[in-house]
């Protein structure tokens, strides 16, 4: 991170210093782009690289193993847009280091995102303002997402494990959908839940990160699901790679090639393992059946259908994405559509609906927006007394609860993954 720092640092004074000279200035940024991917690809790539020289030629040449520096990937993408942006006259010059530094290695949001872009946050480095309310309401919205980690995510996640260590042969297609719909719960309430927690201590100190998740399992089609799931990195490739590539505005062949190109790095950018590949080229492949003309025909089908499709489609795609080994998640697809002579159900398949039905159902409400909707239809309505005992008895009642569980369970519990630290 301090090299990563002085490098850009100084690529961006380059960048302000050579402003009138475009040769020079495009050189700086190009600069700067190629040291920083380097960097990642180095610590991330170097031995997926290696071993796939050693099987295309049959070499034996040994990996690095090296140890990944945490957040590389968020941080990597962070100063990248530092420079590009500066270049881009989108965002002011910063000539002070430390200010610089304070934005990469900004520690609430560094190693479990979202992406926060120079540009956003540039005027809040150095003229920002922290109120008691502002604090206070960076309170609430960390403890909402540390609820979603803690309380729904981590428990929802013990059945995904268990369900992952079962033996396959062993498995139902019954078992094996409940399995990978706790992994996309788990996953959605995970990261949008630390997401959460990096907002609300950017408002404990005074930064207004952007919005991150917007009920991406509420969304009626796959296009609309990624203009909701993880949009600070769908933004970022959009506007640093899509859109400079030519985005659509080109002809319908380089159109698709540049979304082919976007979807395979963004399928590399998770992880140095070819299922986050055919992962990234899977959502791609979708995208590119939708816009050729499918999502005409889902409008036509009606929301319903539109939002089962899209909650099929996802849902399949995560297999992909929970298994490093390839042939492992096709294994797993096969049992999901009953394609391994397995049984449909079996005892064990009920005894995880009797033990996690009720907190699936209640992960199905919290990924809608049926909670804020209550909560803004009573503050609409309430008056006098009944909204000053609604907003100070059982709002904070609830954020104490909550304060009051993850805190039992953090001290109790033994499970509690961190499924971002390879990236």
């Amino acid at each position: 991170m301090i090299f990563s720092s002085i490098v850009d640092y100084i690529h961006g004074m380059l960048i302000e210093r050579y402003r009138d000279d475009g040769i020079k200035a495009k050189l700086a940024v190009i600069s700067s782009v190629i040291i920083n991917l380097s960097l990642l690809s180095f610590f991330k790539y170097s031995d997926f690289f290696i071993l796939n020289i050693n099987y295309l030629i049959g070499t034996s040449f040994d990996t690095l193993n090296l140890s990944l520096p945490i957040g590389i990937s968020f941080y990597t993408f962070q100063t990248m847009s530092y420079t590009i942006d500066v270049y881009r006259g989108e965002a002011p010059v910063q000539r002070n280091p430390i200010a610089l530094a304070t934005y990469v290695t900004l520690f609430p949001q560094l190693i479990a995102g979202p992406i926060v872009r120079y540009q956003t946050v540039a005027s809040q480095i150095n003229n920002r303002k922290e109120t008691i309310d502002k604090f206070a309401e960076g309170i609430k919205r960390f403890l909402i997402g540390l609820g979603k980690k803690v309380l729904l995510a981590n428990n929802i996640g013990m059945l995904w494990s268990s369900v992952q260590n079962t033996p396959q042969n062993e498995l139902t297609v019954v078992t094996a959908w409940l399995g990978i719909i706790a992994f996309s719960f788990q996953i959605y309430f995970d990261f949008s839940g630390y997401s959460d927690m990096a907002i609300g201590l950017g408002k404990m100190f005074g930064f207004d990160f952007l919005e991150n998740f917007n009920y991406p399992y509420i969304s009626k089609n796959i296009t609309e699901f990624w203009r909701r799931w993880h949009i600070s990195l769908g933004t970022w490739f959009k506007d640093y790679l899509y859109i400079p590539m030519g985005g659509n505005r080109v002809s319908k062949v380089k159109a698709y090639r540049n979304l082919f190109i976007v979807w395979f790095l963004t399928g590399l950018w998770h992880g140095a393992s070819w299922n986050f590949v055919v992962w990234g080229l899977y959502f791609g492949i979708i995208i590119a059946i939708e816009r050729v003309g499918f999502l005409k025909v889902l409008k036509r089908l009606g929301k319903p259908i539109g939002h089962f499709y899209a909650m099929f489609v996802v849902t399949v795609g995560w297999v992909f994405f929970v298994f490093d080994k390839l042939n492992e998640g096709i294994e797993y697809l096969k049992v999901m559509f009953g394609l391994n002579n397995v049984q449909f159900y079996n005892g064990q398949t009920f005894y995880y609906i009797i033990n996690y039905g009720l907190l699936l159902i209640a992960l199905i409400i919290f990924s809608t927006p049926f909670i804020t909707k209550l909560h803004s239809k009573i503050m609409s309505k309430a008056d006098g007394s009944l909204k000053i005992l609604y907003e100070n008895g059982v709002i904070i009642g609830f954020y104490f609860i909550i304060l009051i569980l993850t805190t039992a369970y953090l001290v109790d519990a033994t499970y509690n993954p961190f499924l971002y630290f390879r990236f």
